[in-house]
């Protein structure tokens, strides 16, 4: 999680969401290769879970620019000692957090309210042959979402459960 330092003052606020030079002594990654928005127009709407496989995994830093959303990851690391492990917060234009994603998390999040988009900064550019994802509902996790999904993908919906075996043989480069 990282949480802004903001400046307020009678303008209202400023702060600094991105620092090269704060994240690398962090130990955070610091490329950025890309940026992206998705806008969410209902709420209940659920994108996820996604991840890239090597050698176009990526880390993400995400913020909610408008509206709230409930978001998850998934540690699909085999060496982790957090592995197949979920962690979810909220992240809202009200609260300005941001969550920091290393390579090796499947992400995703359902919208809390209608209008709602958030802002991805992403360490390399997006490799559809990579694209991978675990079903939102995989029993393996036992994600505690807030609500139902209303709207979700048929792609997002089509993922089989997660084999951790299967999934060591095609990820066997994620640290």
């Amino acid at each position: 999680m990282i949480d802004i330092e903001p400046i307020n003052d009678e303008r209202g606020m400023f702060a600094r969401v991105w620092c090269k030079d704060e994240f690398k002594q962090a130990g955070l990654s610091t490329e950025l290769s890309q940026s992206s928005i998705s806008y969410n127009k209902l709420r209940g709407t659920l994108r996820g879970m996604h991840y890239q496989l090597p050698p176009h995994a990526e880390t993400k830093v995400i913020r909610c620019t408008q509206g709230s959303v409930y978001d998850v990851v998934i540690d699909l690391r085999p060496n982790s000692p957090t592995y197949k492990q979920w962690y979810g917060c909220e992240l809202s234009a009200q609260n300005h957090r941001m969550l920091h994603i290393p390579e090796g998390l499947a992400h995703g999040f359902i919208t809390l309210v209608d209008n709602t988009e958030m802002l991805y900064q992403i360490s390399v550019p997006y490799a559809a042959q990579s694209a991978q994802g675990v079903r939102w509902n995989d029993p393996s996790f036992n994600i505690n979402w807030p609500l139902l999904p209303m709207i979700i993908s048929a792609r997002d919906t089509s993922y089989p459960d997660f084999d951790s075996e299967q999934y060591s043989k095609t990820a066997s480069t994620i640290s």
